[in-house]
């Protein structure tokens, strides 16, 4: 097929450097994203030219229904739903990458330079025209996902991190009730000791309150730690994918 066009990376990259792949050398006045599992109608692509060609430059494909496992379709919920309260940008519910977007959002796209992508924030924080377009989402046409539990836990951070500072906030948030807490736990525990009701001194007491606040500690040195691993991963500046083989592209 002479129309088909093939990018073939050294090693697998990731589905976002993948989508990313796609949209810098695409040359279309409208590129349509979709996964190969055909999970993704193509027969929907009709609908979107439409909205398109009425003046929006964003489209995008809302879930309405996914045949999926029960927890998968919670986890997914809930993502999307803390995506959205926690995000600097609005961020449409249920939509993924599954989308149409206009010649001018792909350039900006194609622009930015950060290597931890997140293409669906990207495009919404691009802040053109957009619109969705509901739809129910089939099981796969064959095979099985290769989106384990943790690869899904790793593209919610990306989405989180790279558009929220909520988490950083939090955590500060979480520092100070604790330190209030313990704080007045500690009034509570002089005056019982002041009046001789009961004894303060307990091992037991002791290591709940260390376990306690080192939990919260880690907590925040893990939070922390995601950013801060974000800004190793850019100033390190390696290409976001290394394409081995190109089919189609002489012409």
């Amino acid at each position: 097929d002479t129309h088909l066009r093939l990018l073939s990376f050294s090693r697998n990259f990731g589905h976002q450097a993948a989508v990313t792949a796609g949209l810098e050398h695409s040359t279309g006045e409208a590129v349509v994203v979709m996964d190969g599992d055909l999970q993704d109608p193509p027969e929907l692509i009709a609908s979107f030219v439409e909205k398109w060609k009425a003046g929006f430059s964003v489209v995008y494909a809302i879930r309405e229904v996914r045949k999926e496992n029960v927890i998968k379709r919670l986890m997914y919920a809930l993502f999307y739903r803390l995506l959205r309260a926690m995000a600097r940008v609005d961020m449409p519910l249920d939509a993924g990458d599954f989308c149409l977007m206009d010649r001018r959002v792909v350039d900006v796209i194609n622009s930015m330079p950060e290597h931890n992508r997140f293409v669906r924030g990207l495009r919404s924080w691009a802040g053109f025209s957009s619109i969705g377009v509901e739809y129910e989402r089939g099981a796969r046409a064959g095979g099985s996902s290769k989106y384990s539990i943790a690869m899904l836990f790793r593209l919610a951070f990306d989405g989180i991190t790279g558009f929220s500072t909520v988490p950083l906030k939090l955590s500060i948030y979480v520092g100070f009730a604790t330190a209030g807490i313990s704080f007045l736990a500690s009034v509570v525990f002089l005056i019982l000791k002041l009046i001789g009701s009961v004894a303060v001194s307990g091992w037991t007491s002791m290591i709940l309150a260390v376990f306690f606040m080192g939990g919260v500690q880690l907590c925040v040195l893990g939070v922390m730690g995601e950013y801060l691993g974000r800004i190793y991963t850019e100033v390190q500046k390696r290409p976001l994918y290394i394409i081995k083989d190109k089919v189609g592209f002489e012409k």
